[in-house]
């Protein structure tokens, strides 16, 4: 009988480094469907490998190298990503809720250790200082929902700079009084070398940078250069009696106006940490924690529910006490609170500290308790930030109603056409012909995407003829375009680059009907575009000529209006029933539809409108069962996170499948706000699954039952 615990632990470099590599692979994409954050998901992987899990990885040499690499660009990320603007113009603002946000959950975190926990003093102060920094895990969600400069915004993110900061000063100082004697003249030299450190990376480091980057163009060496500043600065943090880690983060302070966030320096330095560096300790972490212990009793759940509680009731103390100062709403301080309360690879990045410790022989200031410990309060705090700030951005930017200040923004047109298939190019022209404004003069823009491979030679003259073909069509109704054949080795990326290359201010592309292909309903590519862009896609299945339409059907989402994109899809559909002169039925929620018949009333007299009433999204079915052969049925939908997006949503594709099958449809996905979505920081998930596993498990059960 084969006996495979003979090849396990695995002590091989190579077969090391290649299932670090597939963990990494494959842990954002499990997480992605179990709707769990990447960061834990890096961390189970490594208990999944680890000697107190399966055993498969002995953990060499290499951890322990890329692992400190790993935690010091945490840290250097956390300072490089940080808004400077935002703490500069409300600086007395966040230094009291940054003092708060600190001190509340600091005393609370401490007390707690001391008489409910029972760990030593400093024990206590290490992890105070843990719980009372934060990491702006829902950041990304406020982007999406337009509220980047609202004041609860500026404010939690100059809180958590400086949070994390005192953080790290209470940390350095216990590592300090940890090896050292603790007396006068020793705290005297450390805030002598402590102040000489600090002025010496503000003064020399600039200029330095300043000089390097005006000299050297190369990308290489460009990037080489800052990571070198890095550890530069985490070597001396260690020499003056710091820990490395706050050399890390004050580098990434310093260099964090030259370093854009927008720039190609910096993708380079995300991806490169995010792809190996961060993901390696990461799951180096994980391979520490001794899982039996949560089965050893219930102490470890003891643990994690008064870290847990103490904590996020600290924070969120802190939250609503400054929104009470400040005269802000409830409604803001939810935010701040939600901003505020979650807890990341920071986190990890102290406990480890700890870890290192050693208050005995063999006993370290934190055992295995407190990683574990750690780790799980990281869960529950990523869940209660984002479900919180989720909640409380939607909630700010309905009661804004900034839907009346967005046709401001009609004047930018420009619409981008990708085609593939001459059967429905033609109608993908004639339709974008009919959207458009004649008044702008705005010229079309039509794209092919062929693949980089064997065949790319002929797929790229293939796609021009039919580029061609279609600049005559167009220049037939007098209408500009131009065009482009692009190589790329995803079709998705590949209109998404072409897209800011021409401006666009839209896609209008065709929903394809190749079963041989692809046997999903939104096809190859759909669905990572729509994730990708923020800006309106439309998405249509042209079964008949447009011009025998007789009706086109609406169906509207309610909050529909507080989306930035609804004047621009509204105007749009007008424009078409008009030059079709057919006409167009809007079901919606009764506000909602008052403000479209207010549009159609002011800016498009002439078009026939009619309005009907549609209470919920469930009804969708039913309008779409009651759709003729020779109308066009719209659908405007929304992104996962927007605010008038609804999980009945999910179920679009199947609904359309069963009371639409072989008519003419089209899918709107309005403008959000926010940048383009797929721009990612370590902060914000790897990927995504659109269907996730409990979706996936329900239907299934309903579907025995």
């Amino acid at each position: 009988m084969l006996n495979l615990s003979q090849y396990f632990p695995i002590t091989d470099p190579t077969l090391i480094f290649f299932v670090v590599l597939l963990m990494i692979l494959l842990s954002p994409i499990i997480m992605g469907r179990l709707r769990i954050p990447h960061i834990i998901g890096m961390v189970l992987a490594g208990v999944l490998v680890g000697k107190y899990g399966l055993n498969i990885l002995g953990r060499d040499a290499s951890f322990e190298l890329f692992g400190r690499v790993g935690l010091y660009y945490i840290m250097f990320l956390a300072g490089l990503e940080m808004d400077m603007e935002g703490l500069k113009k409300n600086r007395n603002r966040v230094v009291v809720f940054g003092m708060l946000t600190f001190l509340i959950p600091f005393a609370m975190t401490y007390f707690m250790g001391v008489s409910l926990l029972g760990y030593l003093p400093l024990a206590s102060l290490l992890l105070a200082a843990i719980m009372a920094s934060n990491t702006l895990i829902a950041y990304p969600i406020v982007g999406r929902y337009g509220l980047t400069r609202h004041t609860s915004s500026t404010l939690s993110v100059g809180s958590s700079m400086m949070a994390l900061f005192m953080a790290l000063i209470v940390m350095a100082s216990i590592v300090n009084s940890f090896h050292g004697n603790g007396g006068i003249l020793f705290w005297l030299l450390f805030i002598l070398k402590f102040v000489a450190y600090c002025v010496g990376l503000i003064m020399v480091i600039p200029r330095v940078t300043r000089w390097f980057l005006r000299r050297y163009s190369d990308a290489v060496m460009q990037f080489i250069f800052i990571l070198a500043i890095v550890f530069l600065s985490a070597a001396l943090s260690d020499a003056v009696g710091l820990e490395g880690i706050f050399g890390a983060f004050m580098s990434g302070l310093i260099l964090n106006r030259f370093v854009p966030k927008v720039s190609p320096l910096m993708n380079r330095i995300e991806f490169t940490g995010n792809a190996l560096f961060i993901p390696y300790f990461l799951i180096g972490v994980g391979m520490l924690i001794n899982v039996r212990l949560l089965f050893a009793g219930s102490k470890i759940l003891w643990v994690v529910f008064c870290i847990v509680f103490f904590g996020t009731l600290g924070k969120a103390v802190a939250a609503y006490l400054a929104a009470r100062i400040f005269r802000l709403s409830w409604l803001a301080g939810h935010m701040m609170f939600g901003l505020t309360s979650a807890h990341a690879a920071g986190a990890i990045a102290m406990v480890m500290v700890g870890r290192r410790l050693q208050v005995a022989p063999g006993e370290y200031l934190f055992g295995d308790e407190v990683l574990n410990g750690i780790v799980i309060m990281i869960l529950f705090t990523c869940i209660i930030s984002t479900v919180i700030t989720e909640r409380a951005a939607q909630r700010l930017r309905l009661q804004e109603k900034e839907g009346h200040n967005m046709m401001k923004n009609l004047d930018d047109e420009k619409i981008l056409i990708p085609v593939k298939y001459p059967e429905y190019s033609d109608n993908l022209v004639t339709m974008a012909t009919l959207m458009r404004n004649p008044r702008l003069k705005r010229e079309l823009v039509a794209l092919n995407v062929v693949y980089d491979d064997v065949n790319m030679r002929h797929n790229q003259a293939e796609g021009q003829r039919l580029l061609d073909h279609l600049c005559h069509l167009a220049s037939a109704s007098d209408v500009p375009m131009v065009t482009q054949v692009r190589i790329a080795a995803n079709i998705a990326n590949g209109i998404k680059h072409a897209f800011k290359e021409f401006q666009a201010s839209e896609i209008l592309m065709g929903l394809h009907f190749h079963k041989e292909i692809s046997r999903s309903f939104w096809g190859e590519f759909t669905r990572s575009l729509y994730n990708g862009l923020s800006r309106q896609i439309i998405v249509t299945r042209i079964l008949q000529p447009l011009n025998t339409i007789r009706r086109i059907q609406v169906a509207i989402p309610s909050r529909a209006e507080f989306e930035p994109g609804f004047y621009r899809w509204l105007e749009r559909l007008a424009r078409m029933a008009g030059n079709l002169e057919c006409r167009i039925t809007f079901h919606g929620r009764k506000e909602t539809l008052q403000l479209v018949n207010e549009f159609i009333r002011n800016r498009f007299p002439s078009v026939r409108a009619e309005y009907e009433e549609m209470e919920h999204w469930k009804e969708l079915p039913t309008l779409g069962s009651k759709v003729r052969e020779d109308h066009l049925f719209v659908i405007v939908t929304a992104r996962k996170g927007t605010i008038s997006y609804k999980t009945a949503m999910e179920r679009l594709p199947e609904e359309l499948n069963k009371c639409v099958k072989g008519k003419t449809i089209m899918i709107i996905f309005p403008d959000q706000y926010g940048s383009e979505m797929d721009d990612m920081t370590f902060a914000q998930p790897q990927h995504t699954e659109e269907r996730s596993a409990y979706e996936a498990v329900r239907e299934w059960i309903h579907n025995k039952v």
